[in-house]
Order: structure tokens, then sequence, then C-alpha cells
């Protein structure tokens, strides 16, 4: 039996770091080229969404995290112009650690007022999640 057509899984990334700056990468490619946004990008075939987090975000930061929790599932039909997709959010946090953009991310850097840029995609529903459970 064939799969049925479904969304397209992908993974984010909230990293914070021991100063409460938030990391964030600029986009390469359309769409939101040019804008801040999370970390993240498409699980691959053949790995786990936390791999796959780990992978995007060593890819396109150059940062290399251990533990992950898990944020939320994020499959709003229209968050992604592309098409369907669905996000599983997870947030790590590092002391410190100098990121390098790399892959699709034109730039890579920790942001202290990340709350008053524009952000690609739903991120900014993503980190706010990611912040009530940093409080909690």
């Amino acid at each position: 039996m064939a799969f049925p057509p479904t969304p397209a899984l992908t993974t984010d990334c909230v990293v914070f770091d021991g100063r409460g700056r938030l990391l964030l990468i600029r986009r390469k490619n359309p769409p939101f080229q040019g804008d801040y946004a999370l970390p993240g990008g498409f699980v691959e075939i053949g790995e786990t969404a936390e791999n796959g987090c780990r992978r995007e975000l060593s890819e396109e930061t150059g940062l290399k995290v251990g533990e992950l929790t898990l944020v939320g599932v994020y499959s709003t039909p229209d968050r992604d112009p592309r098409g369907h997709t669905c996000s599983i959010a997870y947030r790590a946090d590092v002391a410190s650690a100098e990121p390098v953009a790399g892959d699709d991310a034109a730039a890579a850097e920790w942001v202290d007022n990340w709350r008053e840029q524009k952000l690609a995609f739903d991120h900014a529903k993503i980190i706010a999640d990611a912040e009530k459970l940093r409080r909690s």
C-alpha cells in the first residue's frame, strides 16, 4: 500500500544562551529571505526528528547540542508559503558559543532584542511557547 500524501516534516530549534539571548539565523533563500528565523529545516528520511533538529542546528550555525526539550508541534496548513509543513520544535540551552553561518543561513547570531524583530513563519509563536517552558 502506498503512503497517502502528507505534510512535509520539519524541525525548529529555540536556543538561548546564558545571557538570555536567542540564537537566530538570517534566511539566505526565499521564503522570508533576509528575515530572522529559528535554525531548522526538513527532517531527512531515516533520521529522528531530534537528530534532524541537531543536524539542522549544526549545519546552519555550527553549534552542537545534546539534550533537547520538546516545545510543541506546529501544523497550521499555511505556516509555510511553499506548502503544508508540520514542525516539531525543540528547545536547547547553551552557556556560550560562537555561531557561524552555514548551509542556507546567510548569518547566525545571538540576538538580544529578538522580541522586536520580524520573524519568519510562525517562529514568534514557537519562541513564546519555548519561553513559557523556560519559566516553568
